[in-house]
């Protein structure tokens, strides 16, 4: 790597719907209790969408409160990336939609979408991307989805697991030695059956004989996505250390996608981050998709909880199937640094392990 080109996380951001959603009220469509839910998830609660906001709306309300903290005009920005699998429409992009909103002009603009590790695909495509460009150039990485409006709320495998939420990130250079130091992208595209929307493609094109049979819906082998992440999660942390050579015990802060509280404490133990934080969202917000990462990096952040230098290790995991994960340290510049009432006006309480 070029440390003459060292690329950073410049800024933070994040957008929750103001809607709150129970177990209690989740629990009563699905045919199972709020004790079942919390105890099978380890989430309590999760944030709802308004009728009137699809996911461009989301990511652009993200997207502000990035910009904001960097003090950067959307002008300045030259790529913006917004992972999804909820888009507005199969087309355009949500990211052109996005691009419009905010007033990015300059900015060229486009999707990923990897699920629900869609946000670290994003980010590291972004990355790579920006090292091409002027110094003085920024990508604004943006996760966002909307999954309540494709579940099936009666299906108590997957109704009670997803809330909705943007979160975003301003990319930019970053003092040597810091930002991103290492990135790994994997995809089993074998088992690519265990999460699916299975209408609504070319493959399936929306009739009212896939509208009869829920082909529109979100659909997950619970138990085989289990054990996708058991096996490959770890695997793919202890690979991406190893080609960074940086030991497990350095690692200070873990950010793993939100899916499901009860999985990620059994598949924590053997990721080897003993010495590390592993920084936990999901039980006031559920599993927003390709937005748990960047919200949860946000809400973090803006607590004051990551210095100067610290090593961060985020990974995401989802459909396809695919894991990415990328080793960043913390770079404390002006922009990144929050202000004391930021952090007092953080929005929740942060569940923290480790």
């Amino acid at each position: 790597m070029n440390d003459q080109h060292a690329i950073g996380i410049i800024s933070t951001g994040s957008y929750l719907p103001a809607n709150v959603v129970d177990n209690e009220e989740v629990a009563r469509r699905a045919g199972v209790t709020a004790q079942w839910i919390e105890r099978k998830t380890g989430i309590r609660q999760r944030r709802r969408a308004a009728s009137f906001e699809a996911t461009s709306d989301l990511a652009a309300a993200a997207a502000r409160c990035a910009l904001a903290q960097a003090g950067l005009d959307p002008e300045r920005i030259s790529l913006i990336l917004v992972a999804t699998s909820t888009p507005d429409h199969p087309q355009p992009a949500t990211a052109s939609i996005v691009q419009s909103l905010i007033g990015a002009r300059n900015a060229a603009a486009f999707d990923v979408n990897a699920v629900c590790s869609g946000f670290v695909f994003a980010l590291t495509a972004a990355e790579r991307m920006l090292r091409a460009e002027p110094e003085d150039s920024y990508a604004l990485v943006i996760g966002a989805d909307v999954y309540s409006r494709i579940l099936d709320h009666s299906d108590s495998k997957t109704a009670i697991l997803f809330g909705d939420g943007a979160g975003a990130v301003v990319l930019g250079r970053v003092p040597a030695g810091q930002g991103t130091l290492s990135s790994s992208l994997l995809t089993r595209g074998d088992q690519h059956g265990l999460i699916s929307v299975p209408a609504g493609g070319s493959r399936r094109p929306a009739s009212a004989a896939t509208l009869a049979e829920g082909g529109h819906f979100f659909r997950m082998d619970g138990r085989g996505v289990r054990g996708f992440v058991q096996e490959n999660l770890p695997q793919a942390v202890r690979a991406l250390l190893a080609k960074a050579g940086t030991a497990a015990g350095e690692v200070h802060h873990f950010v793993p996608h939100q899916a499901n509280g009860v999985m990620l404490g059994e598949v924590w133990p053997g990721l080897g981050l003993d010495a590390a934080t592993c920084h936990l969202t999901l039980e006031r917000l559920g599993n927003t998709g390709a937005a748990s990462i960047p919200i949860t990096l946000d809400l973090v952040h803006r607590q004051g909880a990551f210095a100067e230098d610290e090593l961060l290790l985020v990974s995401g995991f989802g459909g396809g199937m695919s894991v990415g994960s990328v080793l960043l340290r913390w770079a404390a510049t002006t922009h990144a640094r929050p202000s004391a009432a930021e952090r007092e006006d953080a929005p929740l309480q942060l569940v923290l392990a480790g």
